[in-house]
Order: C-alpha cells, then structure tokens, then sequence
C-alpha cells in the first residue's frame, strides 16, 4: 500500500513537468516566429534597377538587332526586355508601375522601324503617367511622330533618302531632341540598320551615357 500511493502521488508531478517542457517548448518556437519576423522586416530593401525597353518592328523578323542589343546590355548587367512594337501601351502600364514602386530608377527606351514608331508613342504615355524616361532611341521609324513626354534626352537615327523619317519636337517637349541622318553611309538601309555593329555600339554609348 506504501509503494503504491508513493508511486500515486508521482504522478502530478509527472505530469506538471510535462507540461511545463510542453511551456518552454512553445516559449522556443514564438520566441523563434518572433526574431525571424522581426529580421524580414528589418531586412534591405531590393536595390533600384535600371531598365531598357527595346521595340522590335513588324511581324517580329525584320528588328532582330534589338535581340542583340539586349543580349550585349544583359551581359553588362542590365535589365532588359525585348517584344513587338504592338506591346508599347502594356509595357508603359508595366514600366509607369515598376517606377513607381520604387524598383526601377531609370527608364530608357529603344526601337527599330515601327518599333521606333512605338518609342514616340510609348514616351508619350509614361508622360501622361507622370513617369520619366531617362533616354529614347528610335532606329528609322516610318512615320511622322511627335516628340512628347518627360523625355530627358531623344536620339533619332534614320535615313532621309529611305523609310526613315526624323522626329518633330512636340510644343510641351523640353527634353534634347537629336536627329541624326545616316543616310551617307552606304552600308546602312531600313531593314539592317538595327543590326549594324557600327550603330549598334553608338547605342550602347548613348545607354551607359545615361545610366
């Protein structure tokens, strides 16, 4: 009868022992929730990046040196995204909320023959959006278009005597608006201008220039 109520009277604390490890063991797993919360919330935000919207003509074939460009930018560490000249009004939407939010510092823009057409077009609506473009560049575009928007600096190569026609200064336009003909040069006609090596790399001048 001795052993046996010893052995009765063992069991609350038994069981009090458990639970207060079961206490400490909850304790641990908050106090951990806790300080790892607490380091994602204090951790660096993300550092702004710069990104180059590059415009490729139509049916996508004839404005592949837009591809090369972004390849030659990316191994140097920029961001960089390459579609069709039809995409313009989508990617402005995109680059107006990626600006916004603090993850792009700078905007810069490039197209080649109705992709260049759509650099005009797609300045004018980052303007409207109440967003910057730190550099435009337009390869021979095929129609007559207006300089607008909040456009830092905007390069215009075409060809006089071709497709390419030089761009007008819009009358709210306070950005530098730089035609250039390239109509002299022997080597260059509408369909290879963007691929041109020459050219290419006055391109990537004028980007590392700006960024």
């Amino acid at each position: 009868m001795k052993s046996f109520a010893c052995i009765a009277a063992k069991r609350p604390l038994h069981r009090r022992g458990l639970l207060s490890l079961a206490a400490m063991a909850l304790s641990i797993l908050l106090l951990a929730h806790s300080t790892g919360a607490s380091a994602a919330q204090t951790a660096a935000p993300a550092k702004p990046y710069d990104h180059v919207f590059l415009l490729r003509g139509a049916f996508n074939i004839f404005s592949l040196g837009m591809d090369e460009i972004a390849d030659r930018l990316q191994r140097q560490g920029v961001r960089t995204t390459v579609a069709n000249f039809l995409s313009w009004e989508s990617l402005a939407d995109e680059a107006a909320a990626e600006y916004k939010s603090g993850h792009v510092r700078a905007i810069i823009l490039v197209g080649h023959s109705s992709g260049a057409n759509a650099v005009a077009e797609m300045a004018g609506r980052l303007g409207q959006l109440g967003v910057p473009v730190k550099l435009a560049i337009g390869l021979d575009p095929t129609s007559r278009m207006v300089a607008s928007g909040h456009v830092d600096r905007y390069v215009n190569y075409y060809i006089a005597n071709g497709m390419g026609i030089a761009v007008v200064r819009g009358r709210k336009f306070t950005g530098v608006l730089q035609n250039i003909d390239v109509e002299k040069n022997p080597d260059l006609n509408h369909f290879n201008i963007d691929k041109n090596r020459a050219l290419q790399d006055r391109v990537l001048s004028e980007i590392r220039a700006a960024l």
